[in-house]
């Protein structure tokens, strides 16, 4: 399965702006009548590195799919609260803050400020997240009653977590035990999410920020959260260029050494532990997404499911020595070819050959 990144933030943030740049699909901004959804290609020069070797047939990278919903407001008065189930299955969130000045498009507070703007976003998701906790406390209640000593638990830390939101902190700063997880996990609780923060600046501003992304990042205080400064109008110009020169030649002229997504993309990767495999024949070179510290046949399973059920080894070249050598054959020469077992766990950047028997 794909990446799911939902994209939430403010009306007016920039959000679809932002969607518009990452996604193959175009979404008219201010559109409130559905969610965007669209699939982004992740950029990775390894893939090309290894395919002017192998000439395969196909060559697939990995994807991450979005989901844009309409912009939220203080109260749940913005349309994106009828939205808010579009992303209860997402893996991440991806919360834009408004962090620019347009006359054309004010701001719906009257006023940039994108601490006052995270909190007023957070406290609709913790909203939300408290009517789902409380529905499943009720229902536990009932089965309670049989002296269910299992339900009596769950109803103990789901009330610890309803107080949690009620006092305005989110899911995932809860303290709940590992094993405690299973009462609320099924209830893909919205503010449960890892989050990055995405600052929208003006143009001018990509490189440094400003004013406004500064006094976002001191209001962390230390937070340990991924931030990325973005100019998202700027990475929408560069996204519909269609040569890759054009492209590099607009990012020179901004003052920027890449687009904007692949900071992005990488934040996305880091945030949730993930990182990339390779596989490559005649037939494909592919990269595919996997959890970072997976053992081989773990890995194979994200293949398919019969390779992990019949792993027997792992044929492992590190991508950058096949790009270096040039070849199998020279890996195995110049002995850069290993042979792992069922304990291997998996690095960002290997080339598998799986052997497997079922």
């Amino acid at each position: 399965m794909p990446l799911r990144c939902g994209i939430i933030g403010i009306a007016g943030s920039g959000k679809t702006t932002l969607f518009n740049s990452l996604s193959s699909h175009r979404a008219t901004p201010g559109s409130v009548m559905k969610a965007n959804m669209g699939t982004m290609v992740v950029p990775d020069h390894r893939l090309s590195g290894i395919d002017q070797f192998v000439r395969a047939a196909k060559v697939i990278p990995t994807t991450v799919e979005m989901v844009d919903i309409p912009g939220l407001a203080k109260g749940g008065t913005g349309l994106g609260s009828q939205f808010l189930s579009e992303i209860r299955n997402v893996d991440a969130l991806i919360h834009v803050l408004r962090c620019f000045d347009d006359p054309l498009n004010p701001h719906i507070e009257g006023s940039v400020d994108p601490v006052r703007d995270r909190e007023t976003v957070d406290l609709e998701l913790q909203i939300r997240d408290l009517e789902s906790v409380e529905k499943k406390i009720l229902r536990l209640e009932k089965i309670a009653k049989s002296g269910d000593k299992e339900a009596r638990r769950g109803i103990d830390v789901l009330l610890r977590l309803k107080s949690h939101l009620e006092s305005f902190q989110s899911a995932r700063t809860a303290a709940v035990n590992p094993e405690d997880r299973k009462f609320m996990d099924d209830l893909f609780l919205l503010s449960d999410k890892p989050v990055m923060y995405v600052c929208n600046v003006d143009d001018d501003a990509a490189v440094s920020g400003n004013g406004y992304s500064i006094r976002f990042l001191e209001s962390l205080n230390g937070e340990a959260v991924e931030v990325l400064i973005l100019a998202a109008r700027l990475e929408a110009e560069i996204a519909e260029l269609d040569e890759e020169e054009d492209r590099q030649a607009f990012l020179d002229d901004a003052g920027l050494h890449e687009p904007g997504i692949n900071r992005l993309v990488r934040s996305a990767f880091h945030l949730l532990d993930l990182q990339t495999f390779f596989t490559a024949c005649p037939k494909e070179v592919r990269a595919w997404t996997i959890t970072r510290g997976m053992t081989a046949p773990e890995a194979a399973g994200v293949i398919h499911s019969d390779m992990e059920r019949g792993f027997i080894r792992a044929e492992v070249i590190k991508s950058e020595d096949f790009i270096r050598l040039g070849s199998e054959h020279a890996c195995r020469d110049a002995g850069k070819l290993m042979v792992e077992g069922k304990n291997y766990i998996v690095r960002d950047g290997d080339m598998l050959h799986i052997r497997f028997n079922v």
